[in-house]
């Protein structure tokens, strides 16, 4: 876990992308990757290149192509070596522990009823990192920047100026699909 701290203390912005983006991030100074839309007839390749690269790669499993929702799938995640997973589903969190990788659980922030709901799963489920979704909700962040489990702020985060504001509400680093945000922070 420790290195991915230190990759997101360097670089604290993620190059969050499917394969059509995958070798711009690859290639990007973000350290730490999030693949958004892997799917099983590429996914060890670009996890190939990342690693040559010295990139962390993280797979959100609920949007890969043609892997299974479940533990099979996590198992056969880690042997490309991924370093760990995102999913919404608190089932798969316990899978990556079981396997012995990281995993990032992502929030979908509507309403303070939900936000409190977040907090018993996160209790429950015990992962890595939480990922809050959108991640320019300052307020949300800073409820959940409190607690033990890190946060990364994500979703509709599009501007320098955003990235500080989350990073600067409590979270460790945002996950973004604009490109021009991955270098030079």
């Amino acid at each position: 876990m420790n290195i991915v701290f230190d990759a997101l203390e360097r670089a604290p912005v993620i190059a969050a992308t499917d394969h059509a983006g995958w070798q711009k991030a690859v290639l990007s100074d973000a350290e730490v990757l999030f693949h958004l839309g892997a799917n099983i007839m590429s996914i060890q390749h670009d996890i190939l290149q990342a690693k040559e690269q010295k990139k962390i790669v993280f797979v959100h499993v609920d949007l890969a192509d043609g892997l299974g929702r479940d533990k099979t799938a996590v198992e056969w995640l880690k042997s490309l070596g991924v370093t760990g997973i995102i999913t919404t589903r608190t089932q798969l969190v316990k899978a990556a522990h079981e396997c012995g990788i990281l995993a990032v659980q992502r929030f979908f922030v509507l309403d303070t009823k939900g936000m409190h709901s977040i907090a018993e799963t996160i209790e429950n489920a015990k992962p890595d990192l939480i990922e809050i979704m959108p991640g320019v909700i300052p307020k949300a962040l800073r409820l959940f920047a409190d607690r033990e489990t890190p946060v990364i702020a994500g979703g509709l985060i599009e501007t320098k100026k955003e990235v500080t504001a989350a990073l600067g509400s409590g979270a460790i680093a945002v996950s973004t699909g604009k490109s021009a945000l991955w270098n030079d922070l």
